[in-house]
């Protein structure tokens, strides 16, 4: 592969400077919660929005259970972090166990609280390994909710991208060719699974765009703090968990701080080489938990604004 001279001069200055020294902070980035079960994780979500916030994200999402097992859940955070925050909210929205008129009646709900972004999925059958079956009342696919959600109300519209194969594509090709036809529906952007190899990204990225797709690619970062739980959520994604990320967790089970410590090294370093590769817009898995993503948007030259620091204050 030939680099370009803009390649070569960031390979240059990520060489001879520390990696993370004054970079300027010309990203953007977004983060992903999930809606808390109990009174504790509520008070955990909570406390991770706070922190955050000063960070101007471009929107922050709210993810959706299987089968909408956390649709009421969902809807009131949603509704919650657009009532009591600057933040522009994006709901998750799957096709999953649900007729079309359902699935329009919680799009239409979102609308009326002032969300204005949804994030279209597929979405997970209830029971982990089934096939998706589509209702013969429901949306077929992820390109059919978001040709119907684009029909409902003009709502900016991000769906998801599987830099390594979704679980149940036949190929390469034919996945491809599913993210073609969801952005085709009127989707804005794509936001990948995530993943821990750059190359992984840029080969996605490169062969999304040889079969026409302009719309952006974000990539989706997941910092690990938990790396037995990260295996569980690889596997159900079929995300290749490299044998140098195991090794660097070894022997840390115990260790709650050093493993933070690791994984914001490991997740920034991923950032810094996308970075270098041209990527100026990232999406952070948070897992509810601010202090990992907090500190990687850091390193990237990421800053609260003034105004966010004197209401801090």
């Amino acid at each position: 592969m030939t680099l370009s001279l803009a390649q070569m001069t960031e390979a240059s200055r990520a060489l001879a400077t520390p990696l993370y020294a004054d970079l300027p902070g010309d990203i953007a980035v977004s983060f992903e919660f999930f809606p808390p079960k109990t009174e504790a994780m509520e008070r955990t979500l909570w406390e991770s929005v706070e922190a955050l916030t000063p960070l101007a994200p471009t929107f922050v999402s709210v993810t959706y259970g299987a089968g909408g097992t956390t649709r009421e859940r969902t809807h009131a955070t949603v509704a919650r972090i657009v009532r009591e925050t600057p933040l522009q909210a994006a709901a998750h929205l799957t096709c999953v166990d649900a007729s079309r008129t359902e699935i329009d009646a919680v799009a239409r709900g979102y609308w009326d609280a002032g969300v204005r972004h949804i994030v279209a999925l597929r979405g997970d059958p209830p029971v982990a390994g089934a096939r998706f079956e589509a209702r013969a009342d429901g949306y077929a696919s992820a390109a059919d909710l978001v040709a119907g959600l684009k029909r409902l109300a003009d709502f900016d519209v991000s769906v998801s991208a599987y830099p390594e194969l979704h679980p149940q594509a036949t190929c390469a090709a034919d996945d491809l060719d599913t993210l073609r036809r969801k952005l085709d529906a009127g989707a804005s952007r794509a936001i990948t699974q995530f993943f821990f190899e750059p190359d992984t990204y840029f080969r996605f990225r490169d062969a999304a765009a040889a079969t026409g797709v302009a719309a952006p690619i974000v990539p989706g970062i997941l910092p690990v703090s938990n790396f037995a739980m990260l295996r569980k959520m690889a596997a159900s994604c079929n995300t290749a968990v490299p044998a140098w990320l195991a090794r660097l967790f070894e022997g840390l089970d115990d260790k709650p701080a050093t493993r933070q410590l690791v994984a914001a090294t490991v997740a920034a370093e991923l950032c810094r080489r996308l970075y270098a590769g041209g990527v100026r817009d990232f999406h952070f898995y948070t897992l509810n938990r601010a202090e990992l993503s907090y500190a990687i948007c850091h390193m990237l030259g990421i800053r609260p604004a003034p105004a966010a620091v004197e209401m801090a204050a």
